[in-house]
């Protein structure tokens, strides 16, 4: 995992610059949520022409487009702006690489939460509304964005899950947790002998469904509705724990991992990643992106933290897996392998 250090605060202006970083930040938010990379990704614009794409005022525009080129995201030349290349990738709507749907999750509900932070280490209460989750599941204009926020803080860790083991030796995979199945899906469509199962609550269905029919693989992938928590999980060669574990109590970690013990085939792994903490603790090189994941527990959950892989190793000992490894996922993800006799 790559520790990546605070900016220096050595100066009045590097405290004040990292006091206001949330400035940058929705610059960027707000950029994705009017379209502006995808309006820019066939033709590059001027002010004028980014002003009609979108259908804007104006007024700030100049700026905002000046700003965002600034911090490297937009390229200005005679002006005229285009993508960078990171922005091309990753901003510009419908393309594979695409992960805004993940950014206008984190400006619709994560960001305002943050406020909320004093709060929350006052009372070790979450900011998120009780019944929000319950409340969103019903909506479906929320449970769409919700699904697309899952699709875009999976949709960089792929590439690397579809290496994580050798797939062919395996018939199952079961994601829990799995959303509307796009893990499952690729998994399934790149190795067509595997079966993919996708466990999670029943108002997921649809969005799954809709999903699998989109890819063609409808026949080939099966949703299970449940609480895991309640039920028992279907067993599988393969499970997957994404996101998972840091919604819960160390006690409840431990829970879900001996029930993904009692659903693993003999032989078979589970696969747990999140943004898992660097050990040693919050002193020199402190794991910045770490932390911050695990206070947006403390903000949305009732009990969530993120965790050490020497906690879930501990756990997966306990629960009975016979042997764990890990390795990075990505910049800021762990993956912990482990395996059942």
């Amino acid at each position: 995992m790559t520790v990546r250090t605070a900016p220096d605060i050595g100066s009045v202006q590097g405290i004040l610059r990292l006091g206001n970083a949330y400035c940058e930040a929705q610059a960027l938010l707000t950029a994705v949520e009017l379209g502006l990379f995808t309006a820019l990704h066939k033709a590059p614009g001027t002010e004028r022409d980014v002003r009609d794409r979108l259908a804007l005022d104006g007024r700030g525009l100049r700026d905002l487009l000046a700003l965002l080129a600034g911090l490297g995201l937009l390229e200005e030349e005679g002006g005229r702006y285009r993508n960078s290349e990171g922005a091309d990738r990753h901003l510009v709507s419908g393309m594979p690489g695409y992960v805004g749907g993940s950014l206008l999750g984190a400006k619709a509900n994560l960001y305002p939460l943050w406020n909320g932070l004093t709060e929350t280490l006052r009372t070790g209460r979450p900011q998120a509304e009780a019944d929000g989750f319950d409340a969103m599941l019903g909506d479906p204009a929320e449970l769409r964005r919700y699904v697309r926020m899952m699709e875009g803080a999976l949709r960089p860790l792929v590439p690397e899950l579809l290496k994580a083991v050798d797939w062919p030796a395996h018939r199952s995979v079961l994601d829990v947790g799995g959303c509307a199945g796009d893990l499952v899906g690729r998994l399934v469509a790149d190795h067509p002998a595997l079966t993919g199962h996708v466990f999670d609550l029943p108002q997921m269905k649809a969005p799954f469904d809709e999903r699998m029919a989109a890819l063609g693989l409808s026949g080939r992938t099966v949703f299970h509705a449940g609480d895991f928590f309640r039920d028992p999980l279907p067993r599988a060669d393969v499970l997957v724990f994404g996101h998972v574990l840091h919604n819960w109590s160390p006690g409840r970690r431990e829970i879900l991992m001996r029930k993904a013990f009692e659903a693993v085939n003999p032989g078979g792994v589970l696969l747990v990643h999140d943004r898992m903490l660097t050990e040693g603790g919050a002193g020199g090189g402190a794991d910045v992106d770490g932390l911050v994941a695990s206070l947006i527990m403390a903000l949305v959950t009732e009990e969530g933290s993120e965790y050490g892989v020497g906690e879930l190793t501990a756990l997966a000992e306990a629960a009975g897996f016979a042997s764990t490894s890990c390795r990075p996922l990505a910049e800021n993800e762990t993956l912990v392998l482990c395996r059942k006799s």
